[in-house]
């Protein structure tokens, strides 16, 4: 049993304190942007964290009446997300936490039969959910840009069986399934030397896909200093700039280990400022607009069957999603509107204040 977790539908549960101390997360025998469009992130320090809330409103004024279309979907943008992890993409799985490419094409179609739309973490973080009316967002996390991950054959397309290849498979096979995802880099940079890289890292930018940074070497931050938590991810940072011109906008804590202050891994002036950073834990994110939304230990769910290990029965992404399929009131459901957020009238009190002058209720 992984200690921290919470039973599906059991959202009151969700404790921020908790949130540092969960995850048991990645295994150690694992090894070891800009989101969807390119151009230049701002320099670190140049923004505020989120930047998406309207201004606040009156907590006493009423909150407007949804769009009819909304209602009509059952819009609720107060539900959960889920944020999927993935670690070694494989034809024949070695360790524990790889996934084989039949089992990547699987889920990733399954979740397009199911209404799921891919979004990028930056999007997420940022508070402006694009998707359309009635689908439901999602979040696809690599971790560690290992070669199963992405590479580019010699026309300088995708190579076959890597993880961006297959999502590029399922939206076609699948019409409105996003192709995008966040690759959380360590030095590694799915075995391409920096030539290889800044050319890899510019075709993702170009193609919708966000580059997060994940560390140089992957240590438990919980360990460190603060000056081997800024030296870690600063210098991670440093070579993402170099190789790409653009700085990253989400980070993924190795092991989901938090340091001993938050705020080493969020800012460090002139090197690093991110909008929001993963655990690697064991059930679906909080809406972004939640009141208990914390951005610095935003929870995932490990991509695995109904498995034994580590509860996977409970807690992995096959019985989360089914859970969620059965419970769809418990899921986040789009109204189709970046500008707004819709949800029941019963969920009121849940909305963080912050967001009040976008929100609708029906």
């Amino acid at each position: 049993m992984v200690l921290g977790l919470t039973l599906p539908g059991d959202r009151k549960g969700r404790d921020r304190a908790d949130a540092a101390k969960r995850a048991g997360a990645e295994s150690a025998a694992a090894p070891t942007a800009q989101a969807a469009k390119a151009g230049g992130t701002p320099a670190p320090g140049a923004t505020g964290a989120s930047g998406s809330a309207a201004p606040s409103v009156s907590a006493s004024a009423p909150i407007p009446a949804a769009a009819p279309g909304a209602v009509a979907v059952k819009a609720d943008e107060l539900g959960q997300v889920p944020v999927l992890m993935y670690h070694r993409i494989m034809k024949k799985p070695e360790l524990s936490l790889d996934r084989s490419t039949k089992e990547l094409y699987d889920e990733l179609t399954g979740l397009a039969k199911d209404g799921y739309y891919p979004i990028t973490a930056a999007e997420f973080f940022g508070g402006r959910v694009g998707v359309p009316a009635g689908k439901h967002p999602v979040v696809l996390t690599f971790d560690d840009s290992t070669p199963g991950h992405f590479g580019l054959d010699a026309q300088g397309n995708p190579a076959p069986d890597t993880a961006v290849a297959i999502i590029e498979q399922v939206a076609r096979e699948n019409p409105g399934f996003r192709p995008v995802a966040t690759f959380y880099l360590n030095k590694e940079m799915f075995g391409m030397d920096d030539a290889q890289a800044a050319t890899g890292l510019r075709w993702l930018q170009q193609h919708g896909f966000e580059i997060g940074n994940h560390t140089v070497t992957h240590p438990s931050l919980s360990g460190l200093s603060e000056k081997g938590v800024h030296k870690e991810i600063g210098d991670m940072e440093d070579r993402i700039v170099r190789l790409t011109g653009a700085h990253t906008t989400t980070f993924a804590y190795p092991f989901g280990a938090v340091p001993k202050k938050k705020a080493w891994a969020e800012k460090e002036d002139g090197r690093y400022s991110f909008q929001g950073a993963f655990l690697a834990g064991w059930r679906p994110s909080l809406s972004p607009f939640d009141d208990d939304f914390d951005r610095w230990a935003v929870d995932r769910v490990r991509s695995e069957g109904k498995i034994k290990e580590n509860d996977c029965k409970k807690y992995c992404s096959t019985a989360w999603l089914e859970y969620l399929d059965k419970n769809p009131d418990e899921r986040y459901t789009s109204d189709g509107d970046p500008n707004t957020i819709t949800f029941p009238k019963a969920a009121e009190d849940r909305l963080a204040k912050e967001y009040r002058a976008r929100a609708r209720v029906y």
